[in-house]
């Protein structure tokens, strides 16, 4: 089962992205973040027409989470547990019918900055559910797939510059510490399992021509449960799409499960 997570950075605005990309790259199984839009005006036809079923959880004009599958969807939950007055849409997650109990987390981790500030407190917070979220899914000893934008560069090494992102809320001492944290939940990276070679890069901003000079950043991650790491088979990072017309600030990341 072929695996994707990708930041679409407006769904409405890429739409020639998202159908172009569904055409060529064909995923069993995709999450979306910053779709931009609420449930009701997301373009429901373009995916349903392709054979995939879709699940959403949106907010006008910002964040957005969306599920895609050929397979069906179950046991929906919309919203990140732990803080019911949580307006922000940036989680949802549901179980992937015929493949084994996979349980698929879509997340849009928040930004952060500016950093010290509520934004990044707000983060930090959000990421402490996160924890509590990931730690209860675990115990159902399942596949288990946490996707998405983390806004978290793990490493050095996840950045072409390092030294420019030091006080930025994504490469913070605090921000890395919590990711570390969730992996020692018994998650891995996929990524970093099959592709260890520094200069991978999943974001690159659209000023400065920092994608034709790859002054990328690591950012968009799939974190793995034991028993979804066992059945890796492969990983890696499709950089086509960012080359084209009106794309993502981001392109998307894979993975392929033997499910």
């Amino acid at each position: 089962m072929k695996i994707a997570t990708f930041n679409i950075n407006g769904v409405k605005a890429r739409t020639d992205v998202l159908a172009r990309w569904l055409d060529e790259s064909a995923p069993d199984l995709a999450v979306l973040q910053e779709i931009k839009s609420v449930d009701e005006n997301f373009p429901r036809a373009l995916i349903e027409d392709r054979g995939y079923h879709l699940e959403t959880h949106g907010q006008k004009g910002f964040n957005g989470v969306a599920i895609l599958s050929k397979a069906p969807l179950s046991d929906v939950v919309r919203g990140l547990p732990g803080d019911d007055e949580d307006p922000q849409a940036r989680w949802i997650e549901a179980t992937v019918e015929g493949a084994g109990g996979l349980r698929i987390c879509d997340l849009y981790l928040p930004n952060g900055n500016p950093a010290p500030g509520p934004k990044f407190e707000y983060k930090l917070a959000w990421m402490e559910r996160l924890q509590a979220r990931a730690k209860a899914l675990m115990k159902a000893e399942k596949p288990l797939v946490l996707a998405g934008d983390y806004n978290v560069i793990p490493q050095p090494a996840d950045a072409a510059r390092p030294e420019a992102w030091t006080q930025d809320a994504l490469f913070r001492p605090e921000t890395r510490a919590a990711f570390r944290r969730l992996l020692a939940l018994g998650f891995s990276d996929a990524l970093r399992l099959r592709r260890p070679e520094p200069g991978i890069y999943t974001f690159w901003d659209y000023q400065a021509g920092a994608w034709p000079r790859n002054d990328g950043i690591r950012i968009d991650h799939l974190l793995l449960s034991p028993q979804a790491a066992d059945r890796l088979r492969d990983a890696w990072v499709e950089t086509a799409p960012r080359d084209w017309e009106k794309p993502s600030d981001h392109t998307p990341v894979w993975i392929d499960l033997d499910l």
